[in-house]
């Protein structure tokens, strides 16, 4: 048996009932109060700490800082107010203010002094008392009251308006006596008590309303009151027709400096940096005030370019001016004019003019919650970034650096994340993630993460939400409305319907464990459906109230409910899979019913053999086999129980707020429990995660808590694996292709982008390099010009040095002449001073002689005087000297007479006591007596009592039933109103549907009449027409048989067109091949005219040793060899050179037939690939069709086969290349062996078998060509591969 550990580990909401609500502590972080706690989050980490209240606060009124933000001060209203001061570093509580002067029960607003030793605090009604503490000490420096009492308020109310103004200089005799109790109040001081009342809430949840009311109660609500930062003795107070300045003064706070002003509501107020009060009203005015109370100025606060007067709410000063948050989320930045230092200077009539220039409005900015009120604002230490809250409960930020920007229009920010701002009715959390959903009276459904401590998705609806359950997949959640219930979808960024219930007003949902069914209350029935078909399974029936909870067991084999009707019930559910709504498989297991208590909740163990169950009878019970066995008592009413799935830990929700962590398993002892201070008013739902890591808890203040839990003995979860959660999330088809094709479109933009911007790059590179290389001349030309300017310098120095040693000598022998003639001068003058110096002297002894004369006259004097005094002190003495033995011996005398009496009156008193103590010895007999006689009557009486005690006892248990009857009796009585008022609305919508359905009628009937008027008269045209067509359609009959001739004739033309266009090619690629023949035999030509030209060179140099026969002969033989045997060596390897040369037409023959066989072959083959071409276009067309759901798995695999590809292609081009090189090679190789040869003449011969030897395959068939051909590669896309062109794949014979 253990209890179980709970911290505080983050929390989304915000109290926004607290006056001064949020402030900052340093640049990241931030506190403001949420629930029963102070929460410290910090911007940066996005972490929180908590300092909770007091055990008996009920809740959170007013917070201040202090202006060190070392420590804070919070509010708390409780039988008494009270004020607790924390150490913002140790987060500990540092002092307790409080006090009983008051009859109030809270403080409404405090405040610091700028050195934070001292603390205002005021309280709400019915006194409305302001107390000025030294905080360290505990100790009330003053007190005085601020607003009109409960008297004065009922007399202001009959007061008409006009009769206002005059009262403010006329003080009530119950003013009077209020200043007269803390000090003399002047007539100033009087006039002003009765109009001035000081600025806090009535309460923390009617500050809000009390704000802004305007209802003509002057003097009765305070809002706010504040320290004079430069000054701690001066106060200001503020309110709805109260304004009042207070000064400490000799140990009272004192009115000073009365204004008769027009009374208005005024909201807030704050201190500028030059001591100036700026004071915000109801009436969109903000007044500026001078330190002594003056109005200076007053300025109209209006809005947007139409000028719309907003309601000044809040008001902040910083360094630059100050800051106004009024209503419609309107937010102005005020800055002093920089020359308003120069209006003081003005004379009063003129400064009165210019008093509205004091400050300028430079910024209107507005927040995303524009129909809400700016309530609080808080700016950092180095006044970059502001935070505000509205009236509906959130906090903006905004970066004041971004104000500065001209033309851009600036926007508040969300803080943290958005909050709900009513109460929430409905929390639920799944399995798979880490995800918790909540529902609120704010019409919103909103999805938490309580891993990252975000908000995952937001949602508003247009009626109100009454419970809300999340799938175990955490992918589908269940709303109920007023209406339906509806299963919805949760989207990456919405929340989308998909199936609706005909189920009214559903105040309570749950899905199963496992998710394949969810329960649902109608009323007082509770329906099961399936999640997969939405089939009704069965209906639970048998409570007579409505049903407010519902548990499924871990196994989903049980429900356990709970009503109104102060039923539970432990359903069985053995077979969900008959009919719809037979429930034939549901039986209930066990019941327990206790009329006097509804229940709120019920639980049970993991077994379902014990259940725990909290209503509105203050107790825990535990139900076994239908008998409650045990019952804890509380002392505040139970709203919540939940248990964790390990069954080890056991919390329950309390009416106030708070979370108790019970000892489980439960003992008959009630206190055993820590208690945990949460939210601020009752917890309507608690659930515990999955893996028993965090507890959650909502309640009507609008707040979601996330708390640490763990076992205290350590044990941890002992679970099969570690939970691991799932990233998927649900889009839907058309999002998804759309975000693929906004995807898609910003890529293409992006690279155009990125070409813009390198073009761009590459003109500005362009432009600075010219510019780099103009300023590079500039400074090169100034340099140049420099160079000269500083040698011309330098020649001027050097001059200018020679003329200034010249001046030096010059002005060395003047100033040494001068020397001279000074010394003689001051010689003369000092022999002057020495001679009136000795005069001097001598004057001074003659006047120190006179003194030392005087002195010894008034010395003697003064002797004379003192020896007068010291006889006269001296006779005086004697005197005194004679009285005091004369007092001593009188004082002697009365001694003894007073022995002398003492031992007479202990004489007689001996003798009294005697006779007193014979006389009251008698009395206690008689006493004993009486006592004995009344005990025996006390003995009666009380029987008697005992009796009526029982009877006493037994009325009040009558009395307590018929309350709870009562109650029970009204809230039915409430249901009851609330479905009349529903029935009633929705009758009237239906009278009203009825109404615009009859007139529809109407009207349609009267349309009716008018068009058979319409039929009968088109009938009448339609016939006409119809003879007109007849004609017309035997002449279109006639021109469409005549298109379909054309249509045939048509065809034929094509035909025919496509038969000439393969002739034409087959002559184009006939006359191709002549081309390139002609071109071989010009080729062949100028070979052999070269030949003969080298011969001729040749033979040419013989003749020149004709005279020299053994030379002649050697040339000769040269020639042979070079021209002659050259041409026999490549007839041996083919074709024989000198039957080519004297038979060319055998040489032209061979190609001739070649390219018959390869024409032939050709258009055998284009004949084949155009049949082979029309069945693939119509097959692709088929598989298009067929394979186009496909094309998703077939990217996926494309992907992969693209890889692939690439990588044989890279195969491919390396394999042709090497080929390539092959046939390079093989070339050169050849061309080698002819050049070896020789053979000039024959040339043409081994140019024709060079040209043989390049194409080795144009003599073999087309099959075995293209078996030499590499496979093509196929392509990725469904679409037919391209097929290759003929002349690439069979190269054509020259």
């Amino acid at each position: 048996m253990s209890i179980a550990a709970v911290a505080h580990r983050h929390v989304f909401g915000y109290k926004g009932d607290v006056n001064n609500a949020i402030a900052y502590l340093d640049e990241q972080t931030v506190i403001y109060p949420v629930g029963h706690n102070s929460v410290l989050y910090n911007t940066e980490s996005k972490l929180q700490k908590f300092i909770p209240v007091t055990e008996k606060c009920e809740a959170i009124t007013a917070m201040a800082v202090s202006t060190n933000k070392r420590y804070i001060a919070i509010a708390e209203r409780g039988e008494k107010p009270l004020c607790a001061l924390y150490d913002l570093h140790t987060l500990r509580r540092r002092k307790t203010l409080s006090t009983m002067e008051t009859e109030s029960k809270d403080f409404v607003c405090i405040a610091f002094s700028a050195d934070a030793k001292y603390i205002l605090t005021q309280t709400g009604a019915p006194d409305w008392t302001l107390f000025y503490w030294s905080w360290e000490k505990a100790k009330v420096m003053a007190s005085v009251k601020t607003a009109a009492l409960q008297a004065d308020r009922t007399t202001n109310l009959i007061m008409p308006t006009s009769s206002i103004a005059p009262a403010l200089v006329v003080p009530s005799s119950r003013d009077a006596g209020a200043g007269s109790s803390v000090g003399p109040a002047n007539s100033s001081g009087g006039a002003l008590a009765t109009a001035a009342t000081a600025l806090a809430p009535l309460s923390s949840s009617s500050s809000a309303a009390a704000r802004g009311a305007g209802d003509g109660t002057f003097g009765s609500v305070v809002y706010q009151v504040s320290f004079n930062p430069s000054d701690n003795t001066q106060l200001c107070v503020i309110g709805n027709g109260i304004f009042k300045l207070f000064r400490y003064q000799e140990g009272m706070l004192k009115l000073f400096s009365v204004q008769k002003l027009e009374p208005k509501n005024y909201l807030s107020h704050c201190w500028a940096a030059d001591d100036r009060i700026i004071v915000g009203t109801e009436d969109a005015k903000i007044l500026i005030f001078e330190q002594n109370g003056e109005l200076r100025t007053e300025i109209p606060h209006t809005f947007g370019p139409s000028s719309a007067p907003r309601t000044v709410s809040t008001l902040l000063g910083y360094s630059k001016g100050f800051i106004c948050g009024g209503s419609h989320g309107s937010m102005a930045i005020y800055e002093r004019n920089e020359d308003a230092s120069a209006l003081a200077a003005l004379p009063p009539g003129q400064r009165e003019s210019a008093g509205r220039e004091l400050y300028r409005k430079v910024k209107e900015l507005t927040m995303a919650d524009d129909n809400a009120r700016v309530t609080n604002m808080a700016i950092s230490p180095s006044e970059d970034n502001l935070v505000a809250t509205t009236e509906t409960n959130q906090i903006f930020a905004l970066m004041l650096a971004g104000t500065e920007v001209k033309g851009e229009e600036s926007r508040f920010e969300m803080f943290s994340q958005p909050f709900h701002h009513g109460q929430i009715t409905g929390c639920d959390t799944c399995i798979r993630k880490p995800l918790v959903v909540t529902c609120s009276t704010d019409r919103s459904v909103r999805v938490w993460n309580y891993l990252d401590s975000t908000s995952e998705l937001v949602k508003y609806f247009p009626e109100e939400a009454f419970s809300v359950a999340i799938h175990p997949s955490g992918l589908y959640i269940l709303v109920g409305f007023s209406d339906k219930l509806r299963l919805m979808n949760l989207l990456i960024d919405d929340i989308r319907t998909f199936r609706e219930f005909t189920i009214r007003g559903c105040r309570e949902c749950r899905f199963s464990n496992g998710g394949q069914y969810f329960a649902a209350v109608h009323g007082n029935t509770i329906q099961i459906y399936s999640t997969w078909n939405f089939e009704n399974l069965g209906n639970l029936k048998g409570h007579n109230g409505k049903v407010r909870s519902l548990f499924w067991t871990q196994d989903d084999s049980r429900i356990v409910s709970a009503g109104m009707d102060g039923a539970i019930y432990d359903w069985a559910l053995r077979d969900l899979s008959g009919s719809a709504g037979s429930g034939g498989g549901i039986k209930r297991e066990g019941e327990s019913i206790l009329k006097s208590c509804n229940y709120t909740c019920a639980i049970a163990t993991a077994d379902g053999r014990s259940i725990f169950a909290v209503g509105s009878d203050k107790t825990l019970k535990e139900i076994t086999d239908s008998q409650i066995v045990r019952e804890l008592e509380s002392n505040v009413v139970l709203t919540q129980v939940i248990l964790s799935q390990s069954g080890r830990m056991m919390f329950v929700g309390t009416a106030n707020g708070t979370i108790r962590s019970m000892k489980f398993p439960l003992s008959n002892e009630a206190g055993e429990y820590q208690e945990h201070q949460a939210h601020s008013a009752p917890i309507t739902k608690l659930r515990v995660s999955f893996d028993d890591q965090y507890l959650f808890s909502t309640s009507e203040d609008g707040a979601l808590y996330v708390f640490k839990i763990s076992d205290k003995e350590g044990r941890g979860l002992k679970r099969d694996r570690e939970i691991v959660y799932a990233d998927e999330i649900l889009v839907t088809k058309s999002d998804l292709e759309e975000k693929n094709s906004t995807m898609a479109e910003l890529k293409t933009r992006v690279e155009e982008l990125k070409m813009e911007n390198e073009y761009q790059l590459r003109l500005k590179d362009m432009n600075f390099n010219e510019k780099i290389k103009e300023v590079t001349e500039k400074f090169m030309q100034e340099i140049e010009a420099l160079k000269i300017t500083s040698t011309v310098l330098r020649t001027d120095k050097e001059k200018e040095e020679v003329r200034h040693e010249e001046e030096m000598g010059e002005e060395r022998e003047r100033h040494a002449r001068e020397l001279s003639e000074l010394e003689t001068v001051h010689n003369a003058k000092l022999m002057a001073e020495y001679e009136r110096y000795q005069e001097l002297q001598g004057r001074t002894t003659e006047l120190q002689a006179q003194w030392e004369r005087q002195m010894r006259e008034m010395q003697a004097a003064k002797e004379k005087a003192l020896a007068e005094l010291t006889a006269h002190f001296e006779a005086r003495v004697r005197e005194k000297q004679a009285e005091i033995d004369q007092l001593q011996s009188e004082l002697h005398n009365q001694y003894l007479e007073f022995t002398e009496t003492t031992k007479e009156t202990e004489q007689d008193a001996d003798t009294e006591i005697l006779e007193i103590k014979h006389r009251y010895e008698k009395k206690l007999k008689e006493e004993r007596e009486i006592g004995l006689r009344l005990k025996g009557e006390n003995g009666i009486m009380r029987k008697k009592f005992n009796t009526l005690n029982s009877e006493i006892d037994a009325h009040k248990t009558e009395i307590g039933k018929m309350f709870n009857e009562e109650k029970k009796l009204h809230g039915v009585i409430k249901s009851l109103e609330k479905d009349i008022l529903g029935l009633k609305k929705e009758i009237l919508e239906r009278d009203e549907t009825i109404q615009d359905k009859e007139k529809r009628i109407y009207d349609l009937k009267k349309k009716n009449q008018e068009l058979e008027k319409f039929k009968f008269v088109l009938d009448y045209k339609i016939k006409e027409l119809k003879r007109q067509i007849e004609p017309r359609e035997q002449d279109i009959q006639g021109m469409t048989h005549q298109i379909k001739e054309m249509d045939v004739e048509l065809e034929h033309y094509h035909k025919a067109n496509s038969n000439l266009e393969l002739t034409i090619a087959d002559l184009k690629l006939k006359l191709r091949a002549a081309e390139k023949e002609v071109a071989k035999e010009h080729a062949r030509v100028k070979a052999f005219a070269a030949t003969v030209k080298r011969f001729k060179v040749d033979l040419n140099e013989c003749v020149q040793y004709i005279q020299e026969p053994k030379l002649l002969k050697t040339h000769v033989k040269n020639l042979y060899q070079k021209y002659c045997l050259a041409a026999a060596e490549p007839s041996t390897a083919g074709v024989s050179s000198t039957s080519l040369a004297s038979n060319p037409q055998s040489t032209s023959t061979i190609p001739n037939t070649s390219i018959a066989d390869v024409q032939q072959e050709y258009a055998r083959q284009r004949e084949h690939l155009e049949r082979t071409v029309a069945s693939l276009r119509r097959k692709v067309t088929k598989d298009q069709n067929i394979h186009r759901a496909d094309n998703v798995r077939i990217m996926s695999e494309n992907v992969a086969l693209i890889k692939e590809i690439n990588q044989l292609r890279r195969d491919l081009k390396g394999t042709r290349a090497r080929e390539k090189a092959a046939e390079i090679a093989l070339k050169h190789s050849k061309a080698g062996v002819n050049v070896s040869a020789g053979g000039a003449v024959l040339a043409g011969a081994g140019e024709t078998t060079g040209s043989r030897a390049q194409t080795p395959h144009q003599d073999a068939p087309l099959e075995v060509i293209s078996a030499l051909r590499l496979p093509p590669v196929a392509s990725p896309s469904p679409t037919p591969p391209s097929l290759p062109r003929l002349e690439q794949q069979h190269p054509l014979p020259a």
